[in-house]
């Protein structure tokens, strides 16, 4: 990717291409939190999305065959991204993702190292430990991240395949508290930049693709509305709304009115 990719002089269109992988749909949905297996299979069907994470340490593997997550998932139509969310430690996570490889997935992987269980805000430090390990080891790796663009090109720098940096919160759904730091990131950053967590609606989603960003990630926004499946369409077209107002080129932002229909020729001048 060229260090112009996102920019809005000059905007160019490609599929999101993360490692070995290409999509179309430039957003990502997680599986937690649906109030059943068909409710969540309806809501990914209708969010367009061709790429779903799965918590490897939430995955109940003595599920009976059948009545598990993965057995809910089509395989065919999706992609799976497992994510070491719970994650505390470096050492946790590194582990959550080797699992997910014996487990069968790809070498894809969605890296998250937490700081704390109230904020649910990346360790930095940790984060950086587990993605130098996870390249070292082959893998594809998509890194939760905070706002942060000095830490960012930090994660770019040691060869991640995406950085993944947090709107707000996980699950708070306030949307981009940061947009600033957020563009900084885009400028500096070479790799795809998803924006994931926070999302509480479909104006979040749009809003952070007319930035630039090359996609989202999110679950809660989906599965915490009530009506998932609505929302999931919402989103979706959120989504696209907002990656064909980026590519557009929007007007500059002026203090003073610009007349869109011409003054001069009025009757009695």
């Amino acid at each position: 990717m060229s260090m112009n990719y996102r920019d809005p002089k000059n905007p160019v269109d490609r599929p999101l291409r993360i490692g070995d992988h290409s999509f179309s749909s430039r957003l990502l949905v997680g599986t937690g939190k649906y109030a059943s297996y068909e409710l969540m299979r309806d809501a990914l069907l209708a969010s367009g999305t061709e790429c779903v994470t799965v918590a490897v340490r939430r995955l109940d593997l003595d599920a009976p065959k059948g009545k598990s997550l993965l057995d809910s998932l089509d395989k065919d139509r999706y992609t799976l991204l497992p994510n070491t969310a719970g994650c505390f430690t470096a050492e946790e996570a590194v582990r959550a993702a080797r699992m997910g490889r014996e487990l069968g997935f790809s070498n894809l992987v969605k890296l998250e190292v937490l700081g704390d269980k109230k904020t649910l805000l990346p360790d930095v430090v940790g984060t950086l430990e587990a993605a130098e390990t996870l390249v070292e080891e082959g893998f594809t790796v998509l890194a939760y991240t905070s706002d942060d663009p000095i830490f960012a090109k930090r994660l770019q720098d040691v060869g991640v395949a995406a950085v993944m940096p947090a709107g707000s919160p996980i699950g708070s759904g306030q949307g981009l508290l940061n947009p600033l730091y957020l563009s900084f990131i885009l400028e500096s950053i070479e790799v795809p930049v998803l924006i994931d967590a926070g999302v509480g609606t479909a104006s979040h989603v749009s809003r952070a693709m007319e930035l630039g960003a090359d996609g989202v990630l999110l679950n809660t926004g989906i599965a915490g509305a009530k009506d998932p499946v609505r929302m999931a369409r919402a989103m979706k077209l959120a989504c696209e709304a907002g990656r064909d107002a980026y590519l557009s080129g929007r007007i500059p932002c002026k203090p003073y009115a610009t007349a869109s229909s011409p003054m001069e020729g009025l009757p009695g001048e």
